[in-house]
């Protein structure tokens, strides 16, 4: 049986949004995997990642970035 290419168009998007200040929101079908290979069940269906590795619950975000000051932009850095 020949292996047939998904339709783009009926495949939910994975949606990752950088917040200023703030984690990476993910949305969407995603799967969260240790770099062992073993699932990381986050509980819900939108998660919010930590990108200031303060978290107490990483990868997960607790607001810590909050307390700890953390800044990034919600734009990618310009090339420099």
């Amino acid at each position: 049986m020949e292996h047939m290419a998904e339709d783009p168009a009926t495949v939910a998007a994975v949606m990752v949004t950088p917040c200023e200040d703030g984690p990476l929101l993910v949305r969407g079908p995603f799967t969260l995997m240790t770099q062992d290979g073993r699932r990381i069940d986050p509980g819900r269906a939108t998660v919010a990642l930590c990108r200031c590795g303060r978290s107490s619950t990483k990868p997960f975000c607790d607001g810590s970035h909050k307390a700890a000051g953390f800044r990034a932009a919600s734009e990618p850095d310009p090339p420099g």
